[in-house]
């Protein structure tokens, strides 16, 4: 898990040399208090925790990740030296905001298709450098991760599938040559590309762009000769819609919106002085 390097370049990136403020403020001790201005999940707990320890700044939470906030309430405690807790103030709540963002807008999706026995998946379109704090995110608003990178499961996209004539082989040879564990899914635009890829024994079928009357057949094929192989849908998968691909009966349903379309949650750091 990449935290603590993650911490470190939001640090760097933010104070560079250092913060010009300390060099005039005195060393009073403060306590300043993190309060939400919306309704939302809390998220980010994991990493401010861990830019407390490393900088020695005393972070009093109370929430935790995945916990359900109101308007008005008090998130959190910071207590130090006026010029410590100033300087990385920008850098806690970029954390808190932005991890929350995302687990409010999964949660929102997950409210919507909790009667169904389907995963909600995110996917690799994240912000270069955050994509382990923003997957981590989405389990905080009750989301599955997908892949975290290309090493973890080999997936074959349209790009992929461009460069290899023969379907059922190159799967027979991947898997002489890929982890034992490492699944291998093919995403498919077409009914008839999905039966194919299932006759080439592979592990799992991305129904991408697909009809919703062509993922129901997607499944009922699968149902019937390949129970043991999962069904995916994905693709332009909004709130509006995800139901109605939710009751094709898919196992999971991606959706890089979950992260790219998330909007920052309203949370502000406000300072009392200590005498």
């Amino acid at each position: 898990m990449r935290v603590k390097e993650t911490v470190r370049e939001a640090i760097l990136e933010d104070i560079g040399r250092g913060d010009l403020f300390s060099l005039v403020s005195d060393r009073r001790k403060v306590e300043a208090k993190i309060i939400t201005k919306e309704d939302g999940i809390f998220a980010g707990k994991l990493y401010v925790k861990e830019l407390g320890f490393m900088e020695h700044i005393e972070i009093e939470f109370l929430k935790y990740d995945g916990n359900k906030i109101k308007k008005g309430e008090v998130l959190a405690y910071v207590r130090g030296e006026v010029n410590r807790v100033l300087m990385y103030e920008r850098v806690i709540l970029n954390f808190l905001q932005h991890a929350s963002g995302i687990a409010t807008n999964t949660a929102k999706f997950m409210e919507l298709v909790k009667d169904y026995n389907v995963k909600l998946l995110d996917t690799r379109k994240t912000r270069p450098g955050l994509r382990v704090l923003e997957k981590y995110a989405v389990r905080c608003g009750g989301g599955v991760n997908h892949r975290l990178g290309l090493d973890d499961c080999l997936m074959l996209k349209d790009t992929h599938l461009a460069t290899i004539d023969d379907l059922a082989l190159f799967v027979k040879r991947a898997r002489k040559r890929i982890p034992y564990t490492s699944k291998i899914e093919v995403e498919c635009e077409s009914v008839e590309a999905a039966y194919r890829a299932m006759k080439s024994q592979v592990d799992l079928i991305m129904c991408d762009n697909m009809p919703i009357e062509d993922i129901k057949k997607v499944v009922e094929y699968r149902d019937k000769y390949f129970p043991h192989i999962l069904v995916e849908a994905s693709g332009n998968i909004t709130k509006e819609n995800i139901i109605e691909y939710a009751k094709t009966n898919v196992d999971a349903i991606s959706s890089g919106s979950l992260i790219h379309k998330a909007v920052w949650l309203d949370f502000s750091m406000r300072i009392d002085i200590k005498n």
